[in-house]
């Protein structure tokens, strides 16, 4: 024994758990081992899609920097879903739950055996938030490796666009073998995919908290680059368990603030904010969907990415990433952060600006013709003049709705419709095929939230709507449900409270005029059969529709069963899990 026994929970552990180190001899540890730090090292490792394939070389690397600083790691892995795979079947209502989850197999993984330090490697939509929430329940040293970037598509296209593809083949626009070809062709490497979807946007976020090294999110997953930080990752959480340094001291609401405000610069999902809330969740951090709102109305877009924008992923790397942008905004961050390299968020920032890694990026930049302000924009002339989100509200969502208000064309930043409403995506789906749907119509898709049916994402449709050129201008999607991080054109997610908790889009009937007012941050019920109301008139019909109102039954099985029993609301994080003791951020 040595004297860490007295610090760390895996020595104290042996002096009571004698089996457990005849098991682990077992295995590949020698007597020299059982006294080292004890270091898990997980990932979403898998053949579940490109974010989680290559993972297993970061895992080794990890191992390696664990085994360089004198600890013992041991692999495991709950591997994720794919998003995309999963997208336009029930497939998607297993999506979220599966955050959850995965998040929940960590904490048992660490705290069965247990171990001094984690690190965790992921990539993908759910894997990443997955890993945070567990990183931020458990308090443990810890640190996250991104899994990178998918390389881009032929004539910098991404793979999102076969949606509208598909349907332009059906209809004869385009050929199937041009259809096949790009599908071949669209997502050459492993890695996430290569736009500001969830993955991208929540490595991004790993990064900005302080849980991931500077300048590890979304580095192309092809480059060296992203080996020698794993390998990086590995050595640090050594240094991390022996400071004592925990998640606790680096998840403060001042780092929170800080991933809102990349958030916003870099045009990120609305996703995040459903899975930023459940992260702070865990700490017993109080995050609400007006605080983005906030934040977002002073800290503009300064990164040029696809969908929305020009540039896959890998670009925005190679012109500098999340420190660029940080570095960017530096006079709104809150630079005394800690972060998981033992050094505030400005010191990171004043170490990055010395090093050569941004000249060493912006090189690359030259193979496009493309130099670094071409991607990330200057805060004093920024893509966008404010951020990515608005959060709104009214008698349609009195908890609020959000939206991805720069993706939304300027004639449609007001827009006032008949309502056409599904009580699934579906038969959504079906009526837009069949040109049912007509301009200046608002798609209403309920039952959709985390208590109904595991909130799915609305991708399919909201890319449809997307690619036609006359809907696209005139038409608006809302919904209980959620969006994927590509999701372009005027979408309204997330409302609250869900239909299934009695909120009023359960009420809302087909002819009602809904008003979506996102300058003004609204969105209401304002007449019904074609015809405005006042607020007052409307006030009392949705209290006497509500009144009648019977909740639909959800037959769920298993895993979706016991999620949607426990999951809260989708701007409250929509985690099942119970939540950390309430502290001072």
């Amino acid at each position: 024994m040595t004297n860490e026994e007295t610090l760390y929970a895996s020595q104290k552990v042996r002096k009571i758990s004698f089996e457990g180190d005849a098991l682990r001899m077992s295995m590949d540890w020698s007597v020299e081992d059982l006294d080292k730090i004890q270091v898990l090292v997980e990932s979403t490792m898998g053949s579940s899609h490109p974010s989680s394939y290559h993972l297993g070389e970061l895992v080794a690397e990890a191992e390696k920097g664990v085994y360089q600083l004198g600890g013992k790691p041991a692999v495991y892995t709950t591997t994720d879903i794919c998003d995309g795979v999963a997208q336009a079947h029930n497939g998607m209502h297993y999506s979220l739950p599966s955050r959850d989850m995965i998040a929940s197999m960590v904490e048992i993984h660490a705290m069965a055996t247990p171990f001094d330090a984690m690190v965790l490697s992921s990539a993908g939509d759910k894997a990443v938030p997955a890993h945070l929430m567990a990183i931020a329940r458990l308090d443990i040293p810890a640190i996250h490796i991104p899994g990178g970037a998918m390389g881009a598509g032929p004539c910098m296209r991404s793979n999102e666009e076969l949606w509208h593809m598909s349907v332009e083949t059906e209809s004869g626009k385009m050929t199937k073998e041009e259809f096949l070809a790009f599908q071949r062709a669209c997502c050459p490497t492993c890695g996430a995919c290569q736009y500001m979807g969830t993955a991208a946007t929540m490595q991004a976020m790993a990064e900005a908290l302080g849980l991931a090294l500077p300048w590890s999110a979304l580095i192309p997953a092809t480059n060296a680059e992203i080996r020698r930080s794993a390998r990086e990752a590995g050595q640090q959480v050594m240094r991390l368990a022996r400071a004592g340094i925990k998640p606790s001291d680096i998840l403060t609401r001042q780092s929170f603030e800080n991933a809102i405000m990349v958030h916003s610069a870099i045009g990120g999902s609305l996703n995040a904010v459903m899975h930023l809330i459940a992260i702070a969740r865990e700490t017993g951090i109080e995050l609400s969907a007006d605080r983005f709102d906030e934040i977002h109305g002073r800290v503009p877009v300064l990164v040029d990415t696809k969908t929305a924008g020009h540039y896959p992923t890998e670009l925005f790397w190679y012109a500098g990433g999340v420190p660029f942008v940080m570095e960017e905004i530096r006079e709104l961050l809150h630079t005394d952060a800690l972060t998981v390299t033992g050094r505030t968020v400005g010191e990171n920032l004043d170490e990055f600006r010395k090093s050569e890694m941004p000249r060493y990026a912006e090189m690359f930049l030259a193979n496009y013709k493309l130099n670094r302000r071409d991607v990330i924009y200057p805060l004093k002339k920024p893509l966008k003049s404010e951020g990515s989100l608005a959060v709104l509200k009214g008698n349609l969502a009195p908890a609020g709705a959000t939206i991805k208000k720069f993706a939304v064309a300027a004639d449609m930043q007001r827009h006032q419709g008949p309502a056409v409403v599904f009580d699934n995506e579906r038969e959504a789906v079906d009526a837009l095929v069949a040109k049912t749907i007509r301009p200046g119509d608002v798609i209403v898709i309920r039952y959709q939230g985390p208590k109904a049916v595991g909130m799915p994402e609305m991708f399919f449709i909201s890319e449809l709507i997307a690619s036609d050129p006359v809907l696209s201008r005139t038409t608006s999607l809302v919904t209980d449900g959620r969006f994927s991080g590509a999701t372009r054109g005027p979408c309204i997610g997330y409302l609250g409270p869900e239909a299934l908790d009695g909120g009023p889009i359960a009420a809302v009937k087909s002819g009602d005029l809904i008003l979506i007012d996102i300058p003004n941050r609204r969105i209401d019920v304002v007449g019904e059969d074609g015809i405005e109301r006042g607020p007052d008139i409307m006030k009392e019909v949705m209290r006497d529709r509500l009144a009648q109102w019977q909740p639909p039954a959800f037959a769920h099985k298993g895993v979706l069963r016991q999620y949607t029993a426990l999951a809260r609301p989708a701007l409250e994080g929509g985690s099942s899990s119970v939540g950390g003791t309430p502290r001072c951020g």
